[in-house]
């Protein structure tokens, strides 16, 4: 079967460890065209990659070898970008955030079903291996009764230092990238695919460092984005729930989730706390146990994931990339897509409504 043609509109940073070194892999999907907003930078890229190089987005949609079209860049420029893309009839895989806010996220959900396009939302964490594992765990009984899950967790980005002006838009609220709407929202996806939906939620946001230092000037910049995010709730079992994730790294433990029922205990860590990229370990106890235990995941669960990427950020996403295929092969939409990131744009909305009137929301 001749592979599917992906163009990236912003083949930078992130796309060049994740995306494209998963499309090289993959005999399902083949890179095509890349987009830049300079004409410098489509030519460095063009030349990197082999594929035409586009320093205007528009001409990525027009060109009849994409099928596929990645939108990889700041999510302030995802609106304009997107809305092109579902106008043109392509398939588009947009990173998470899917966008700056809820009102943005409802009217491109709603361009894409008037477009009746096939649309992708890069929420990968549910597809990393221990993930899946202890979802299945969950289902098979291994805790007995889901009591309560407490989840705790560094953004990694946020904390006092940024390395340059560029990356010092993750500070300004305005810009959507915040420590709620990014880091948080990418661990309470997988939370919420193993254990439910939240039925309500109370928040508390609170903007913790008032100022960072950009490192290649040491100029000071404003700091607007709450970067510590308490989130308590239930969820639509009756479970509780406890998350809190906070900017920069901690000296202690980045990212611990617990999920505790009647019989036994589900552990996730990692040293790393964005759970879209995290190297997770799995551990669990249950009846006489008085610790828990590593637990081996099956090989199964890494179907998908080619060799070289097994211990790269590009592994979930290799995962997703692979369900995707099998998506288009037989007609399914199983990967999450833009209704998908809509319900989690309305839970950021609500976490935000909690916290600003002290009265926890209802997410039915």
């Amino acid at each position: 079967m001749k592979p599917t043609g992906v163009g990236i509109i912003g083949p930078g940073a992130w796309a060049s460890i994740s995306h494209i070194p998963v499309i090289a892999a993959s005999p399902a999907f083949e890179l095509r065209a890349v987009s830049t907003s300079r004409r410098s930078s489509a030519e460095a890229a063009a030349a990197k990659y082999g594929v035409p190089g586009y320093d205007d987005h528009r001409r990525l949609l027009a060109d009849p070898q994409v099928d596929v079209v990645v939108v990889a860049v700041q999510v302030t420029q995802h609106f304009e970008l997107i809305s092109a893309a579902l106008e043109a009839g392509k398939t588009v895989y947009s990173e998470w955030p899917l966008t700056n806010g809820l009102a943005e996220a409802e009217r491109l959900a709603e361009l894409a079903r008037r477009a009746g396009v096939r649309t992708v939302v890069g929420l990968q964490g549910r597809f990393a291996p221990e993930v899946q594992h202890a979802a299945d765990l969950v289902r098979d009984g291994y805790v007995g009764e889901v009591l309560g899950t407490t989840l705790v967790g560094s953004g990694m980005v946020w904390g006092g230092e940024v390395a340059n002006r560029s990356q010092a838009y993750w500070f300004d609220n305005a810009n959507g990238a915040t420590p709620l709407a990014s880091a948080a929202l990418h661990a309470l996806d997988p939370l919420h695919f193993v254990l439910g939906e939240f039925d309500t939620v109370a928040a508390n946001l609170v903007v913790g460092r008032k100022e960072a230092t950009v490192t290649e000037d040491g100029s000071r910049i404003p700091v607007t984005v709450p970067d510590q995010v308490a989130l308590i709730g239930t969820l639509t079992s009756g479970a509780a729930a406890s998350v809190f994730y906070r900017g920069g790294a901690s000296r202690g433990d980045n990212l611990r989730w617990e999920i505790n029922g009647t019989d036994g205990d589900l552990v996730l860590t990692s040293d790393w706390g964005n759970m879209q990229v995290a190297q997770l370990t799995l551990a669990g106890g249950r009846g006489p146990d008085t610790t828990v235990a590593t637990i081996d995941v099956p090989a199964s669960y890494s179907d998908g994931i080619p060799t070289g990427l097994a211990q790269t950020p590009a592994r979930s996403i290799a995962r997703l990339y692979a369900q995707l295929a099998r998506d288009l092969a037989d007609g399914t939409h199983t990967v999450p897509d833009f209704e998908h990131a809509l319900n989690r744009h309305r839970l950021i909305d609500a976490v935000e409504r909690a916290s600003h009137t002290g009265v926890a929301q209802s997410l039915r």
